[in-house]
């Protein structure tokens, strides 16, 4: 069973290395890995072509594309149509992988014949305190349940699936899409994945944070047909974020 990687990047020349080598530290590494960048003005494009050979040695299919794009997900559906892998994980720049992340993906996959399946994730807060975010799967959606760097699907499925590109939560949207279509889906109880804290998607301010809410009330929950009263969950998960950090 063959996993791709898709990494989307632009100007992260001080995040990337770290990114690419935990791919290339996984103990079953991918058969193929993209780097999909939106044509970065600083080094990000030469780190990442300084680990080719490295890769190559791990029998890894490693491609580098550098030009504009529509955005994150934009850059994310250009990696899933390149892709050639039976299944597809997309780590963003500045996100790792645990070791063992891509040999638990294919027993996973192997063992469930599951099309999506995810896991837990250690998130790394900007005071450098740490806390577990565990996979869940529960009858009231909520997008602290799931976690995107720990996120894999089979290839056919995001393909046909591709992201809306409407809002900065499309992925979540796309999950919800994916249940609402009845799709099979695992959790797996094991940290696969770390995130650092304090992107676009944590920053503290109260505008930002009204977007963020109304993109996902609009863009994940009523257009996937859920119901009005996911809004109060839009608040709620704005509101953890100030508080946590």
């Amino acid at each position: 069973m063959n996993i791709s990687i898709i990494t989307i990047s632009y100007n992260s020349e001080n995040c990337i290395a770290a990114t690419i080598e935990s791919v290339l530290n996984q103990t079953l590494p991918p058969a193929e890995y993209w780097i999909i960048d939106g044509n970065s003005k600083d080094r990000t494009v030469e780190i990442a072509e300084s680990f080719r050979e490295a890769l190559k040695q791990k029998g890894v299919d490693y491609h580098v594309v550098s030009e504009p794009d529509g955005g994150i997900y934009d850059a994310m559906n250009k990696g899933i149509r390149l892709a050639g892998g039976d299944i597809i994980g997309l780590l963003n720049s500045g996100d790792t992988y645990e070791p063992e992340a891509l040999s638990t993906v294919a027993e996973t996959f192997e063992k469930e014949q599951c099309e999506l399946m995810y896991a837990n994730i250690r998130m790394h807060k900007t005071d450098n305190s740490t806390f577990t975010k565990r996979a869940r799967l529960r009858r009231f959606e909520t997008s602290r349940d799931w976690n995107h760097p720990t996120t894999f699907v089979r290839a056919d499925i995001y393909k046909g699936n591709p992201f809306r590109n409407l809002g900065i939560h499309d992925d979540y949207g796309f999950f919800l899409q994916m249940k609402r279509q009845k799709r099979h889906i695992v959790i797996v109880d094991k940290v696969l994945a770390n995130f650092w804290m304090g992107g676009a998607s944590n920053q503290k301010d109260f505008k930002a944070a009204k977007k963020r809410i109304m993109d996902r009330y609009r863009y994940c929950y009523r257009i996937n047909g859920f119901s009005r009263w996911y809004m109060l969950e839009c608040v709620a998960i704005e509101a953890a974020k100030m508080m946590l950090g």
